[in-house]
This record gives C-alpha cells, structure tokens and sequence, in this order.
C-alpha cells in the first residue's frame, strides 16, 4: 500500500508510465497503492459505466460511492438500481445537509439556479460540493470519469493529477484520453446498462432541471444549464467557480436502496 507523498515531478513520472496504457493498468495500480484509500465516484454517466464494467471485469473490490442532489431525474435512480442488481456493487450514496437546503431554498427559493450564474453555482455547492466533501475524507485518492474532450475547462486534463480543490489527494482519471465514441463503442461492445435519458438525445445528465436533451450539431454539455452563456460550465467538484465558497461540510450518507426508493417508482 502506498505510503509515499506525490509530488508534481512524481506525478509526471507517472503519467509518462501510463501515457500510453489503458484504463486497467492505471485501475490496478491505484487499487494496489492505495487499497481502502481510494473510491470511484460515479453519477453513472456513460463514462462512470464504463469504469464500472471494468472493475466488475477485473474482481476488484473497492469503494463506490454516488452524490444525491435531491434533484436527480428516475432515470438516474433506475439506472443505481439495475447497477446494484447487475454488478451487486455496494455504492454508497452521499446527499445534502437538510439543514443547508432548507436554508438555501428559504432564501433564494427553490429553482434559484436560473436566476443567475452565482445562484446556480450555489445550488451546486449545497448539493454537490459540500456533500462530496464529506465522501472523500479520509481517502489518499479517489477515481473520475473525466476525459478532455468534454469541456474547454477539462481540456488539460491528466491521467493522474494532484487535486488541489481537495487537500492535494491523487485525482485518477482512466479515460482521460479517450473520445465520447470510444466510450459508447465499449458501452455498445459489452452491453453495458445506460441511462434511458441518452436514447431521449441527452448527451451530459445532471440534475432534472438542470438538463435537457442536446440538438444536432451541439457540444456534448450543451443541455446542461443551457441558459447561462459562459462556455466554462462546472458545477465545483472539478473545478471551483470564482463564486463559490464552501463554508462547511455537513452531510447525510444514505444507503443505495433508499435512493433508489427516492423516485416514487
């Protein structure tokens, strides 16, 4: 298990090391460094089902774990559902101090993400931020789904990198390098279980009222809050919003079931 502190030089050796390997060999060894230190973390994008068929695939046990907003669409918690039936994967679900929501809607109302950029990027943090605070304490690493092709903000992104916005712990990011086709190619080639909304032209699924499907010709996160102008759209877990500060990391940890409870279906 790993022991060792990364620094930026140890972490370009590393990325030179897996430049050219696939997303198994970078998994194997996070698994094997860090042990119970490190977790995936999944909305279930098709990336996240891509990573979650690998480790299926390779009969590693490790931690998953998944951010309720409180606002996710059935979809999403049908598609937890047939996860936790196909793979019997343990996921553990982080959602929201009640307390903050409570608060946040009191104040600004409860669609406040359309009002403005700072209203919305609040909304996130309440939601999102905060409760993936709470996931990752005590974690030396965690696992993404992030590739460069999906936004201009994660256009640099590395294969494994220092995360800044969360006590410098390692940030894995398998497919880093690969294309929005290569990863439907591989869903498509295994048979791999998606959200039903991407069959509806949704490219990029987020909360309910925060996505909607993609039009012909569009970027990939197009849908998602579509009504802000601003080409760098992110909601903090990645990369943080000059606007957002995160004043605490209050937190309620639920199991799978009862999300998947949560739709009323």
């Amino acid at each position: 298990m790993q022991t060792e502190s990364f620094t930026a030089s140890r972490v370009d050796e590393l990325n030179s090391l897996f430049l050219n390997s696939g997303p198994e060999k970078l998994l194997e060894w996070g698994l094997d460094a860090f042990g119970d230190r490190i977790a995936l973390c999944s909305a279930f994008g098709p990336e996240g089902m891509v990573l979650l068929h690998f480790l299926f695939r390779m009969k590693r046990r490790v931690r998953i774990f998944t951010l309720d907003t409180g606002r996710l669409p059935p979809e999403t918690h049908d598609l937890i559902e047939k996860v936790n039936n196909l793979y019997s994967f343990e996921i553990e679900v982080y959602s929201p101090d009640p307390a903050d929501v409570r608060e946040m809607v009191k104040t600004h109302g409860i669609n406040l993400f359309y009002r403005s950029v700072e209203q919305r990027e609040l909304c996130c943090e309440v939601r999102k931020v905060r409760p993936l605070l709470c996931a990752l304490k005590g974690l030396s690493a965690w696992i993404t789904g992030l590739r460069r092709s999906q936004t201009i903000t994660r256009s640099a992104a590395r294969k494994i990198e220092i995360d800044d916005l969360h006590s410098n712990i390692l940030k894995l990011n398998p497919l880093a390098d690969w294309s929005e086709q290569e990863v439907w190619d591989y869903i498509q080639k295994h048979s791999i279980p998606y959200n039903a909304l991407h069959d509806r032209g949704y490219r990029s699924i987020g909360c309910a009222p925060c996505t909607r499907a993609t039009n012909p010709g569009e970027d990939i996160r197009a849908g998602r809050w579509w009504w802000e102008k601003d080409q760098k759209k992110e909601c903090g877990l990645h990369a943080s919003p000059s606007s957002v500060a995160k004043n605490g990391t209050n937190c309620e940890r639920i199991g799978a079931e009862k999300l998947v409870g949560a739709s009323g279906r």
